[in-house]
């Protein structure tokens, strides 16, 4: 193709065969960018939960790097679960597990001594309540309720009253 021009005007350097031309290779070199840029971005978004589990110390962040990768060829299922499993660890608690286990422990323990004393005071009354069945469920004095907590020693006057006569009754 030859570059000529009309009467009166200088020849055309940059005709519409050299504009679409350059339009084509534009294209091309954008198209190579995106994927390219969206290749390696997905590379680094995969890899993000391998950095939270470095940066975390995780005991098993090789492992979660392995299924980053791995993620990759699964149309990325499991990438969500790399995630939850990257950021449950951390390096001053652990898993976190332990100390809730320790404080249900603790608890279970102070559980079990109030029952015992409960059991202790109950038998102790029992000793000391009458063995006289006729006696109306009426005639039972109530037991006064107290604002404290469950398993706080709370005194019930109806109750020490039996005790003392039962000590009482014991020392004769």
């Amino acid at each position: 193709m030859s570059v000529t021009s009309r009467p009166g005007r200088p020849p055309a350097a940059f005709g519409k065969g050299t504009l679409y031309m350059f339009l084509d290779y534009f294209a091309l070199g954008l198209l190579f960018f995106v994927g390219i840029t969206l290749f390696y971005g997905l590379i680094a978004v995969h890899d993000i939960p391998y950095e939270i589990a470095k940066h975390r110390n995780h005991p098993q962040q090789d492992a979660i790097h392995v299924a980053g990768w791995i993620s990759l060829f699964t149309l990325h299922t499991i990438w969500p679960f790399l995630w939850i499993w990257a950021t449950l660890y951390r390096e001053d608690r652990g898993w976190g597990f332990q100390q809730t286990v320790q404080k249900a422990e603790h608890d279970l323990g102070s559980i079990h001594e109030d029952l015992a004393a409960l059991n202790h005071r109950l038998a102790n009354l029992e000793r000391a309540a009458p063995r006289d069945v006729s006696t109306p469920a009426a005639a039972i004095e109530p037991v006064q309720r107290s604002d404290k907590p469950f398993g706080a020693a709370v005194a019930h006057a109806p109750a020490d009253a039996a005790m003392k006569r039962s000590d009482n009754d014991n020392e004769k």
